[in-house]
């Protein structure tokens, strides 16, 4: 039976109770949770679990539109969206049901920005959800990787590293809006507890666009067997990421968590 997990940004519980009625009678396993507002806790990180599980094979995303534009929640919802893609692809389909009222791509963050988008009193919600739980996922290249570790007591780690085929001579990483305070190199999916640094770089300052950024680099080579890992304090605005270079060319990639 194909799992389907709701995320209310709202304590509208009839709203909640209707929407999994709906679902189940479609034969679908309905569950979720109530948002929890709390980035120091890193509280939108409780729900990854569920969202990981092979089983679950859609993520709903209710609320009154409004809430979606709340800052701190774009940021833990930007934060749980990265982590869910970094393991099931950016293909994992993600459905936003704003209630009342409609919204637009445009209006979520960049993270959110491949949702799809109806109202939650739409006739056509139980049959979309179905058709697109049952649809295999869609394969989405990136030429990067790029993955979040919420690691209570030890800190938010971004993770990132060249896609399969690719190698780099070095990496960096920026933050808007918060602060980084540590950074190693180790194999994938795991941070390392201890680790060689080739020529480190702290405190640089990256302008992109109106932004400025502080970033960390080294120049250890990175393959898709190999991560750079950050720590960063706080909860950035946005972050820059990709290969080191020593010129002012460097391709990077830049993403707005709000």
């Amino acid at each position: 039976m194909k799992k389907i997990w709701i995320t209310a940004l709202d304590n509208d519980q009839q709203a909640v109770q209707k929407l999994m009625t709906t679902l189940k009678a479609y034969g679908l396993d309905v569950n979720g949770h109530f948002w929890v507002d709390d980035l120091a806790r890193m509280a939108w990180s409780e729900a990854a679990g569920e969202l990981l599980a092979k089983e679950t094979a859609l993520w709903i995303i209710m609320g009154k539109a409004e809430s979606f534009q709340d800052i701190a929640v774009r940021k833990g919802l930007s934060l749980l969206a990265m982590s869910i893609q970094s393991s099931r692809g950016h293909g994992f389909p993600i459905f936003v049901l704003p209630f009342p009222g409609e919204m637009t791509a445009d209006l979520l963050p960049i993270p959110l920005r491949g949702a799809e988008i109806f109202s939650l009193a739409s006739a056509s919600v139980g049959p979309k959800v179905v058709a697109a739980a049952n649809l295999p996922l869609k394969a989405v290249e990136t030429p990067y990787r790029l993955n979040i570790h919420a690691l209570p007591g030890i800190g938010l780690w971004f993770e990132i590293g060249p896609a399969k085929g690719i190698e780099w001579g070095g990496a960096l990483f920026g933050v808007c809006g918060a602060e980084i305070d540590a950074h190693g190199v180790g194999p994938a999916k795991g941070i390392p507890e201890r680790a060689v640094l080739e020529y480190p770089i702290k405190g640089m300052k990256v302008r992109f666009g109106e932004d400025e950024y502080t970033a960390w680099a080294l120049q250890n080579r990175l393959d898709e067997g190999s991560s750079y890992y950050v720590r960063v304090k706080g909860t950035p605005e946005k972050i820059l990421f990709g290969p080191y270079a020593e010129s002012n060319e460097a391709e990077v990639s830049v993403l707005s968590l709000c």
